[in-house]
């Protein structure tokens, strides 16, 4: 019986990574090492010191000196989207059902079938409800038209 033990996972990545910057990496460390710096401290050291940076990164924002590129806001999805993405959820679960349940030649033995044939489904229901879909997201915009936060705030 052979037994092949369990290698290091940072020795690992230290060998497939580039010479140079292990080397660069290597040096960094024994000099941390040797110079006798308490970890802790440069560490506490290092995050207050990113803090501030981002402290002051922010004020200038806020001020209008940083000459980047503009703030991408994310938006809050409409309530179309969220009743098409509820419709996709749903055909999701109508495909997986109607997928065949003997089909490891197709998708794979196990865990790892079941999770290619979840994605399969997954992404077959979201084709489904991009276009007009089956009709459930329009059912539900025409039955809340002012959408899921009057009804929120209303009770």
């Amino acid at each position: 019986m052979i037994v092949t033990p369990t290698s290091d996972l940072v020795l690992d990545v230290l060998d497939a990574a580039d010479p140079v910057t292990q080397r660069m990496a290597t040096a960094k460390l024994e000099s941390l090492r040797s110079s006798g710096v308490d970890f802790a401290a440069t560490m506490d050291a290092t995050a207050s010191k990113a803090a501030d940076q981002s402290a002051a990164s922010v004020t200038e924002a806020q001020s209008g000196l940083v000459n980047g590129p503009p703030v991408q806001v994310i938006k809050k999805p409409g309530p179309d989207e969220v009743y098409r993405k509820f419709e996709a959820f749903i055909l999701q679960t109508f495909v997986e059902t109607m997928l065949p349940k003997e089909s490891d030649e197709v998708f794979g033995k196990g865990t790892a079938g079941g999770i290619w044939k979840s994605m399969l489904a997954e992404q077959l229901g979201a084709q489904l409800a991009k276009g007009k879909g089956i009709g459930i997201a329009k059912q539900l915009a025409a039955a809340h038209p002012a959408g899921p936060e009057a009804a929120g705030k209303s009770d």
